[in-house]
């Protein structure tokens, strides 16, 4: 046997490693993905702290309307979304897959439909700023209706990968669980 420091057994030449046992292609694959999505649900929790931050901050009136605008409607739903990210990261110690089908539905529900509700709430808005070059909410001087339609391009772009890479994972618990059951 060879040890870490000393020299390679005797009678081997290193290539009698195909025989050795491999981690399955499932667990290496759900091992990623969990990474993934732990990624993305931090992204995720960053920009739900922007959101809290600049609704506290107005409510709470810590600084002048002028520097930084009263929240849209849809942000208040969307201060639910943190809620399916918590679902999902229960999920990774056991593989739940009730909570990250819960974690994946209720994405859907409080993430998105907020974003898409958001989208159309603050078209007017973007249509008379482009058309007119009027804006009459600001956050730090930046007109909020650009300020709030990036942060939904992204937040999109985060919550679909998040869904994308947790059906990824359930296919990948599903072919461990059906592997099981088979032996």
């Amino acid at each position: 046997m060879a040890s870490r420091a000393g020299p390679r057994a005797s009678g081997t030449d290193g290539s009698d490693y195909s025989h050795r046992e491999r981690v399955a292609s499932h667990y290496q694959m759900s091992a990623s993905l969990k990474s993934e999505i732990k990624k993305l649900i931090y992204a995720h929790v960053l920009i739900w702290l922007l959101i809290a931050a600049q609704m506290c901050v107005s409510h709470f009136k810590l600084v002048s309307h002028d520097l930084v605008a009263m929240p849209y409607q849809w942000e208040y739903p969307y201060l639910l979304s943190i809620v399916p990210s918590l679902f999902g990261l229960f999920s990774f110690p056991r593989n739940n897959i009730s909570y990250l089908v819960i974690s994946m539905i209720s994405t859907g529900l409080f993430s998105i439909a907020p974003l898409i509700y958001g989208t159309m709430e603050m078209f007017p808005m973007a249509q008379q700023l482009y058309r007119h070059g009027k804006a009459y909410r600001f956050i730090f001087g930046f007109s909020a209706v650009s300020v709030m339609y990036l942060v939904m391009v992204v937040a999109v772009q985060v919550h679909g990968w998040q869904i994308y890479y947790s059906k990824k994972l359930l296919d990948s618990w599903f072919t461990s669980t059906q592997e099981k059951k088979k032996k």
